[in-house]
């Protein structure tokens, strides 16, 4: 279920969590809000922000190491459980939306609809949504929902970073003592803001491909997809309507054939 977390990407995990906890202590260290609150004997504050800086750092371990739905040989026996198996692709009755299911040239297994094979992990992964070298690793249906949470955690451990940086900012008669005085946390600051509009930006627009029920890959390279060539420009066989993409992705676990959504959206039977 998860990779080796000493395997690839050690670096990339192990300056994330550095740079977490540097940013962190630096909070601390200064003059802000939490460390009046410290001072003070009022822990409510500082402990409900370490704790929420930790379930960030948690849960990006835990989307980074997640099997985000490698493809393996036996789900071709799930994939004959669910109806779906190559010998019944020629029961589908031939339409502009009949797509067989085709083999990786790569790692040789079948790919199930929506799944890609990912260069850099090696493996094909079910309902690919891109890979992301700030976890490096990818984002597809096992640990797509835990992905955009960890997003949502990080947002608001940013924002409120930002707003302790801000509160420790000191005054100085002159800019080059006010920078002496606070260029660490000026430093941290601006981090800060760069990676909040960032996670701003990734979290919007995972929200909006969720709520149409599409992905990056199918989004970004809808020409070269092979089952939505067919499709019109606006046309997504997969949107069930906003909230029900919302209902299914963040509160419904079990694994979608979307050969039968597909099927089902251009009016065929399988």
């Amino acid at each position: 279920m998860f990779k080796n977390v000493f395997g690839s990407g050690f670096l990339v995990r192990t300056a994330h969590v550095i740079l977490t906890w540097v940013i962190t202590l630096i909070l601390f260290l200064h003059d802000t809000d939490l460390r009046r609150q410290e001072e003070l004997g009022e822990l409510t504050l500082p402990v409900l922000f370490v704790l929420l800086v930790l379930v960030s750092v948690l849960l990006y371990f835990a989307v980074s190491l997640m099997d985000p739905g490698f493809v393996l040989s036996d789900d071709c026996d799930l994939q004959f459980t669910l109806g779906v198996a190559e010998e019944t692709q020629d029961m589908i009755p031939q339409s502009t939306k009949s797509i067989r299911l085709r083999r990786c040239g790569r790692c040789l297994v079948q790919q199930p609809m929506r799944s890609k094979h990912c260069q850099t992990c090696q493996h094909c992964v079910r309902r690919y949504d891109h890979h992301c070298p700030w976890i490096e690793n990818c984002i597809g249906e096992r640990n797509h929902r835990w992905f955009v949470l960890y997003l949502a955690v990080q947002l608001v451990v940013l924002l409120w970073g930002l707003y302790m940086a801000w509160s420790g900012f000191s005054h100085a008669p002159t800019w080059q003592l006010w920078l002496r005085s606070n260029g660490v946390l000026l430093g941290a600051a601006a981090a800060v803001a760069v990676l909040s509009l960032t996670v701003l930006l990734l979290l919007g627009s995972h929200l909006y491909l969720v709520s149409l029920n599409t992905t990056t890959w199918e989004f970004m390279s809808r020409h070269r997809i092979s089952y939505l060539k067919h499709c019109g420009a606006d046309e997504n066989p997969f949107d069930r309507g906003t909230l029900r993409n919302l209902w299914s992705f963040f509160c419904i676990w079990e694994p979608v054939v979307w050969e039968h959504v597909y099927f089902k959206q251009g009016n065929d039977t399988i």
